[in-house]
C-alpha cells in the first residue's frame, strides 16, 4: 500500500539466505492487485534494521539455520529505495535472479573442485572402500563435473559481453543434481563412516562450507541445491521455454487480475 511517498508493507517470506546477517534485503512486493500475475509487482531494497522487520532462525535438516523466515509488519519504505518503475518490478527481479543462478551454477573452480574433489581424494587414499560399480559410478560423474565446469567457464565469457541469460538455469540444474549424486556416491563410497555427522549444534554460520565438513554434512547441505536459487522444477520449463525454445504449459489463469485468481 502506498502512502504519499512512503510504501506500507506487510508479508512473509520463507528460506530469506542470511537474513540474520544482512542490512539490506531484496523485498519483491505486490503493489496493483487489479492486473494478472507478473504484473503489479514492484521491486524494493528493504533496511532490515527497519521498524517492523523480524528474522526468526529456520533450522535445516542439517541442525544449522543459515536460512531465515523475515516476517514484515507495517514496515514503511520510502520510495526513493524502489528500483524500477512501480508494477515493473518482475523484470527487474528476473535480471536479480539470472546473476544468482550464473553466481551459484557456474562459480569458478579448478579441475575436481567443489564436491567432486572430496570423493576423488577419498577414492585415490582408501583403495579398501573400491567396487566396480562404484569405479564406474565415479568415472561418469567426474567426467560430467568437468563437463560443467567448462561450461561456466565458457557461460563467464559470454557474459563479459552481456547480461546473464536464461542459460545460467541450465548451469544452476546441473550444479543441484550434481552436488546431490555425487554426496550421495561418497556416503557409499564411505560405508558406515559416511553416516557419522560432525556437529548437530544449532548455529546461525555466515558461510556456507561444502569442501570443509564431512560426507554427512555434504549429503544433508546438497539436499536444498534443488530449491535455493529457484526450484529445479522452475528451472526445467525455463530452459524448456526460454533457452529451447519450447511452448509454454496453457494457462487459464494468465490475462486473471491477481485479486481474482482462486486462493
Amino acid at each position: 500500500m502506498r502512502d504519499g511517498d512512503t510504501w506500507v508493507v506487510d508479508g512473509q517470506k520463507v528460506w530469506t539466505s542470511s537474513a540474520h546477517l544482512a542490512r539490506w534485503a531484496i523485498l519483491i512486493a505486490r503493489t496493483d492487485p487489479d492486473v494478472p500475475k507478473h504484473r503489479g509487482i514492484t521491486y524494493f531494497v528493504c533496511d532490515m534494521t527497519d521498524p517492523g522487520v523480524e528474522v526468526r532462525p529456520l533450522r535445516q535438516i542439517t541442525g544449522e539455520a543459515e536460512f531465515n523466515e523475515v516476517f514484515l509488519t507495517g514496515v514503511r519504505i520510502p520510495d526513493s529505495r524502489r528500483l524500477g518503475e512501480a508494477g515493473d518490478g518482475w523484470r527487474v527481479a528476473q535480471t536479480t535472479l539470472n546473476n544468482e543462478r550464473v553466481a551459484i551454477g557456474g562459480a569458478r573452480l579448478p579441475r575436481e573442485g567443489g564436491m567432486i574433489g572430496p570423493v576423488s581424494r577419498t577414492w585415490r587414499e582408501r583403495p579398501e572402500l573400491r567396487t566396480h560399480d562404484l569405479h564406474q559410478r565415479l568415472l561418469t560423474l567426474w567426467v560430467e563435473a568437468e563437463v560443467a565446469r567448462l561450461t561456466g567457464e565458457r557461460l563467464r565469457q559470454q557474459l563479459v559481453a552481456g547480461h546473464p541469460g536464461p542459460e545460467g538455469a541450465g548451469m544452476k540444474l546441473a550444479f543441484a543434481r550434481l552436488n546431490q549424486e555425487i554426496s550421495g556416491l561418497e556416503v557409499e563410497l564411505r560405508g558406515a563412516e559416511g553416516l557419522l555427522y560432525d556437529d548437530w549444534t544449532m548455529r546461525r554460520p555466515e558461510l556456507v562450507d561444502f569442501t570443509g565438513r564431512d560426507a554427512g554434512y555434504r549429503y544433508l547441505r546438497s539436499k536444498g541445491n534443488s530449491i535455493e536459487g529457484g526450484t529445479s522444477e522452475v528451472l526445467l520449463n525455463i530452459v524448456a521455454e526460454r533457452v529451447l525454445g519450447l511452448p509454454s504449459e496453457p494457462r487459464t489463469d494468465k490475462d486473471v487480475a491477481w485479486k481474482d485468481l482462486a486462493r
